[in-house]
């Protein structure tokens, strides 16, 4: 969804051939406290309750982007879900020519809009992607926990939102270490609950702004796009072509045949 105050940012560094597991950061991209957050999560006890749980990717905090310059201000406590069921893919709109060492200032801009102009809580998304195939923590709560985001008007509930930092309407180059990296974390976050990235699910809609009137439960794909939810052209003509690889690759992530 477009947002008042993102970022032009510059022209940058190429993403690198990446394996899913490694999720290999630019050179140049971000410092130390990024790299720290690469370790990846075994969630072994899950994964006894659950043999399609995936592993956890690795997540860069928060505070990465938040503590280079965003003015402080009072946040209030998180909401949460029961778990989550279902992802929505986003694209923030914002110019894909950047370099990934810029993108925790990006998201900065995203969160100084969303908190603005728009007076919302906090950023609105749960997790954001790069074009290097970085993922960073969105809004607060914790990355383990179904925190209730503001991504997807009427379907905020039980879902978790995940945007890939640019602009992928038709034509547009969707980076394969991106792809790879959304699959990964939608892998994670639905496994958690049991979920096939393939399957269909149904939800409650909030609001009746949305695609579907307020309290029907209409059947959507577990992981989505914007669109399918809302009346919008997010994540992007390019981006939304590559779903179902990006459900068959997290499906696959969660040792489904």
């Amino acid at each position: 969804m477009p947002i008042p105050g993102a970022a032009v940012a510059v022209a940058g560094c190429l993403p690198g051939v990446a394996a899913v597991t490694a999720l290999a950061l630019c050179a140049d991209a971000v410092d130390r406290s990024v790299t720290a957050a690469r370790t990846a999560h075994p969630l072994a006890a899950a994964r006894a309750a659950n043999p399609h749980t995936a592993a956890r990717p690795p997540v860069v905090p928060r505070t990465v982007w938040l503590g280079q310059g965003a003015a402080p201000r009072k946040q209030p406590p998180p909401r949460y879900d029961d778990k989550v069921v279902a992802v929505f893919v986003h694209h923030t709109d914002s110019p894909n020519t950047y370099r990934c060492a810029d993108a925790p200032r990006i998201i900065r801009d995203l969160y100084a809009g969303q908190t603005g102009a728009r007076a919302w809580d906090d950023i609105g998304y749960n997790f954001l992607v790069d074009r290097c195939g970085t993922i960073y923590e969105g809004r607060a709560g914790g990355v383990d926990r179904p925190v209730t985001g503001a991504h997807t008007l009427g379907f905020n509930h039980r879902t978790a939102g995940i945007a890939a930092i640019g602009t992928f309407t038709a034509g547009a180059e969707v980076p394969r270490v991106m792809t790879e990296a959304i699959a990964a974390l939608a892998a994670w976050k639905l496994g958690l609950s049991g979920t096939d990235p393939r399957a269909k699910v149904r939800l409650v809609s909030s609001n009746s702004q949305s695609r579907f009137a307020a309290g029907s439960t209409p059947t959507l794909p577990a992981l989505a796009g914007h669109n399918d939810g809302y009346m919008t052209n997010c994540p992007g003509a390019a981006l939304t072509a590559r779903l179902p690889e990006i459900r068959e690759l997290a499906a696959r992530l969660q040792g489904r045949s």
